[in-house]
């Protein structure tokens, strides 16, 4: 099925098929949202801009857009419903190594060991917030993932631009909408929250805006060395197995 010949498939044809790269691509998927909320997501950063100060930002943003480019490259190149199998293992990981963290975290440590505090700064994640995170991720990938499969059956293929931005705009929408009020509501003032909000959710966009030329260059790879270009026709957009 590989080689320069591309093959339109319905996802359910797939079945039992040889793909070469769907490993490394759900691997790379889920190596990234597990450094996301390890390394990204407890550094704020400072960036300086001549004439306009210094500008915080998280480090976490350092990820998205990696993120956003393999999560559009498995709908459009795969279908739905590996996408799905991809989003779950994200999410099961995602879960494992929260519970492994306050498990770690919560051992007594050595006597002559001094490095406790600092591990619980970067591993004592506030349970209110990881909650939070798993739960947008949950939501925000599956609506992304079913956007994207649905329009390309509507646009027959072409403008994957609008595949990529509209998912991202509905997805991202849907996971700011969930962390932002779940981890920060009472925390944090109604105008702050709203405006983080807003500006994170128009920052994912504005990213993969930019990232436009890269998804396409993964996803034309892919595509051709799989040989196949899938569609969702008859495909079961239910986000509760992992079958596909």
């Amino acid at each position: 099925m590989a080689g320069d010949r591309i093959e339109r498939v319905d996802a359910g044809a797939l079945s039992g098929a040889r793909l070469l790269y769907f490993d490394f691509v759900m691997a790379a998927f889920v190596t990234i949202l597990l450094l996301s909320n390890v390394i990204g997501a407890g550094k704020v950063a400072t960036l300086s801009i001549p004439g306009l100060g210094e500008w915080p930002f998280g480090a976490g943003i350092l990820f998205f857009p990696i993120a956003y480019v393999i999560g559009d490259v498995l709908t459009e190149v795969y279908g739905y419903a590996r996408a799905r199998r991809c989003i779950w293992a994200g999410f099961a990981a995602m879960l494992f190594m929260a519970f492994m963290a306050t498990v770690v975290v919560a051992l007594p440590p050595a006597a002559d060991w001094k490095g406790q505090e600092a591990y619980e700064q970067v591993f004592g994640q506030v349970p209110r917030i990881v909650l939070a995170s798993i739960v947008a991720f949950w939501a925000g990938e599956f609506a992304n993932s079913y956007v994207l499969a649905r329009m390309k059956v509507w646009t027959k293929g072409r403008h994957l631009w609008s595949r990529t931005i509209g998912s991202t705009v509905v997805g991202q929408g849907i996971d700011s909408l969930i962390f932002y009020p779940l981890a920060f509501y009472g925390v944090w003032s109604d105008q702050t929250l709203l405006l983080v909000l807003a500006t994170q959710w128009a920052l994912k966009v504005g990213w993969e805006v930019l990232l436009t030329p890269v998804t396409y260059a993964a996803v034309g790879f892919l595509k051709r060395r799989e040989g196949i270009d899938v569609y969702d026709g008859a495909t079961d957009f239910t986000p509760f197995r992992t079958r596909v």
